[in-house]
């Protein structure tokens, strides 16, 4: 299975600047989307059928224009959970869940910590999406987590390390990625790829991109159970619709 997952930062601009194309060219088999910021009564759903997008699943935020997120699948799942069952959570449309045979795919949008009381926000969220997860790898213990979490792991994952008092790179935020990480999931991309400079993000700011100024914000985690079934991971910096990039995760299933 090729799952790919895409902060897109608006999905009518990004199909604005060649997302379709894009997509038909990657061809993945399930497409985790982030940050949607639309409704789907407001897109042309034809646009990913024809892509060859059947299934189609789209948890948009109450708030029109904000979050979201979406699954695309050329497959059509045994079962979709649309959120956590947790008010705070569903209200900004952060999670969407599709459960096939053999393993089930959830497209997370993690809160930033852009001010005090949306980093009070993200760390709550953080701690029940941690409980919810939990209790859910009981149920589905063969679990794919792919999205943007809005967390730089470790300094490698980030272009400039000395940044410890920004949220993304905090030093609870960089505990609390870690200790879900043991708690039973493998960082794909860093499961098999070590090298430094490796970002998913860069702020339109300073010619930031040009300049690789980055930060890894997107992951794709597997649960432990499939760490065989990983087959390759990579980051797709080539693709241009965002101020994030997205990521590529091959799984046997």
């Amino acid at each position: 299975m090729k799952i790919i997952s895409y902060n897109v930062n608006g999905i009518r601009a990004a199909l604005n600047k060649g997302f379709i194309n894009w997509v038909k060219s990657a061809n993945p088999d399930v497409i985790c989307l982030q940050e949607i910021k639309a409704l789907k009564e407001q897109l042309d759903l034809n646009l990913f059928t024809e892509a060859g997008y059947k299934y189609q699943y789209w948890f948009s935020a109450q708030k029109k224009g904000y979050s979201g997120v979406a699954i695309l699948s050329k497959t059509e799942p045994n079962h979709v959970e649309y959120g956590t069952g947790i008010a705070s959570m569903d209200f900004e449309g952060r999670n969407v869940r599709v459960d096939f045979d053999g393993l089930s795919v959830m497209s997370l949008y993690l809160p930033s910590g852009t001010n005090d009381a949306r980093l009070d926000h993200k760390l709550e969220y953080m701690d029940m999406f941690h409980a919810y997860i939990n209790n859910l790898k009981i149920e589905i213990p063969n679990l794919v987590i792919c999205g943007d979490y809005n967390i730089c792991h470790e300094e490698i994952d980030i272009h400039n390390p000395k940044m410890k008092g920004v949220s993304g790179f905090l030093p609870v935020e960089r505990e609390w990625i870690g200790s879900f990480i043991d708690s039973g999931f493998i960082d794909s991309f860093r499961y098999l790829n070590q090298e430094s400079q490796q970002y998913t993000w860069w702020s339109y700011r300073a010619n930031s991109r040009a300049n690789n100024k980055g930060w890894r914000l997107d992951y794709a985690m597997v649960s432990k159970p499939l760490q065989e079934n990983i087959k390759r991971a990579v980051i797709l910096s080539d693709a241009v619709h965002s101020d994030h990039c997205p990521i590529l995760l091959e799984i046997e299933n």
